[in-house]
This record gives structure tokens, C-alpha cells and sequence, in this order.
């Protein structure tokens, strides 16, 4: 096999037709990987995505081929898929005011072009969903960037974009429906799509502490600090106790208890959207 590119997270091997994605337990906030890994992170990434994928299997095709016709040593973290043609969007759905819409909605009293109520809060409650797509840049070429949906349309045409709007509105609206039987809130996330044999089809993840943001229903409320079952806990960790850090490589490294409540986290995650418990 030809290790073809390794991401901030995954690395993509070419194996004949089809190639392997194998998820590390490397963790990235800032667009920098930190030098210290989470343990079972990949493992829990790739079989919360399959739990996902199988869900919502009737919303769009997925990149997936097997899970189990892979290398004995990454079994568990990695998949066989489909050779895709990106689409050079990040495509986002927001329920709630988090992160970067955040920044954009002080700003602006919008996100991605869409206008929102004053007062908002971080972790409110918007009055429907909204597509927030942005730019995917290269690693090491800057910083994805929040766009409107009449610049997805200029780039890919009319035709892709609303079908990149539907695919995003449904994994979201599907999804949230899904996680709040087991008492979590996606507050949003971010899936990749890519052009395959059966037209637009959703790859890399879907639904996980990575591409979204969760919390338990019963901790919501807007305003607060809130306790996010995902990554945004260690974002959180390196803007109050890495303060100095100007988030350029090289990253921190994560002290031990950080990295076990980070652990503990995406576990949680997993537990409760599938009623499983993490092996």
C-alpha cells in the first residue's frame, strides 16, 4: 500500500481501486496537532461514523466499502472506501450558536450570510437550523473561513449546492432527532462530500466529538459555561490555560488529567448515541 497523504487525524492509504482511512489517535485544535494523543480517540471516531453511517444510510451514499476487510492491525480504525473527487467545501449545519458562528454573529448579527435575532448567546437556541458552509484550505495553507451560500453556488453550480444543502440539513435535522432520544444536543457539525459512483457522497466522518459539537440536554443552558462531550473542551483548555500559546506549530503538550477528561469525553459521546458501552 502507498501512504497517499497524512491528514491532521487520518491517514489515507491507496490500496488498488479502493483506499484505507486510518484514523489516529492525534488530536488537532487550531488547525495544529497537539503532541500528545488521546487514547482509543481513533478507534471511537471510526466506529461512532459507522454506527452513523448505517443510521442514516437513506440521506445520501457513503464512501464506506468495509470495515473489516482492512489491515488486522488497524482493525477498529480503520475503513476500505470509495475513491471520491472532493468538493472543495466544508459543508456545516448550526441548531445552536457555537464557535466561530459566534465570533461571526458579534461581528455581524449573521452567520454565513444568514441573519439572526439580537440577543443571541453562545449555545443558544436558533429559531431553525442554518447551512453555514466554509472554505477548506489545504493543511498549512491558513484557516477555513465561514462563506455564504451564494459563493458555494458561484464555485460548484446551482445544481451541487442545493444538494449539498439538503445532504448537510438532513444528516443534521436526522441526526439531532436520533442523538435527543438519548439525551444529547448536537449544537452543529461539519460533514465532507465528495463526488463517487453514486453521484454526491458523504466521507472521512459523520456525527462524531471531531466534525460536531455535543452536550448532554439536561446541561443546556445558553449563556453558561457549558460542557461539551467533544473536542471544544480542549479548545477551551488551550484559550484559558495556554493562554501563551499562539496557536502556531508546535502545539502544547496536553498535561494527563486534560487528556483523561478529553478521553472520558468522547467516550461519553459514543455510550450514549449508540447505547453501547465503549469496549
Amino acid at each position: 500500500m502507498e501512504l497517499l497523504h497524512s491528514g491532521k487525524v487520518r491517514d489515507v492509504y491507496a490500496d488498488g481501486d479502493d483506499l484505507l482511512l486510518v484514523a489516529s489517535d492525534r488530536i488537532s485544535i487550531f488547525d495544529v496537532v497537539l503532541p500528545t494523543p488521546i487514547p482509543d480517540k481513533g478507534k471511537i471516531l471510526t466506529q461512532l461514523s459507522l454506527w452513523w453511517f448505517d443510521q442514516l444510510s437513506d440521506v445520501a451514499p457513503n464512501h464506506v466499502r468495509s470495515a473489516d476487510d482492512v489491515p488486522a492491525e488497524w482493525l477498529g480504525r480503520a475503513v476500505r472506501c470509495e475513491r471520491l473527487r472532493m468538493v472543495m467545501v466544508e459543508c456545516i449545519a448550526r441548531g445552536y450558536l457555537a464557535g466561530s458562528g459566534v465570533k461571526d454573529y458579534v461581528k455581524d448579527g449573521a452567520v454565513g450570510g444568514n441573519a439572526l435575532p439580537t440577543g443571541l448567546q453562545e449555545g443558544s437556541r436558533l429559531p431553525e437550523a442554518i447551512f453555514t458552509p466554509s472554505t477548506k484550505v489545504a493543511p498549512g495553507q491558513g484557516h477555513d473561513e465561514n462563506v455564504t451560500f451564494e459563493a458555494v453556488v458561484a464555485q460548484e453550480g446551482a445544481e451541487v449546492a442545493e444538494e449539498l444543502r439538503r445532504i448537510t440539513m438532513e444528516v443534521y435535522r436526522r441526526g439531532s432527532e436520533i442523538a435527543r432520544t438519548r439525551e444529547i444536543l448536537i449544537l452543529d457539525t461539519k460533514i465532507e462530500v465528495g463526488f463517487g459512483e453514486r453521484g454526491l457522497t458523504i466521507a472521512d466522518e459523520l456525527l462524531t466529538p471531531d466534525s460536531s459539537r455535543f452536550m448532554l440536554a439536561e446541561e443546556w443552558q445558553p449563556g453558561a459555561s457549558l460542557r461539551y462531550l467533544d473536542k471544544q473542551f480542549l479548545r477551551d483548555w488551550a484559550a484559558t490555560e495556554r493562554s501563551d500559546w499562539d496557536r502556531t506549530a508546535p502545539g502544547p503538550e496536553i498535561p494527563e488529567h486534560v487528556v483523561e477528561a478529553t478521553r472520558n469525553r468522547y467516550v461519553e459521546a459514543y455510550e450514549r448515541i449508540t447505547g453501547d458501552r465503549w469496549k
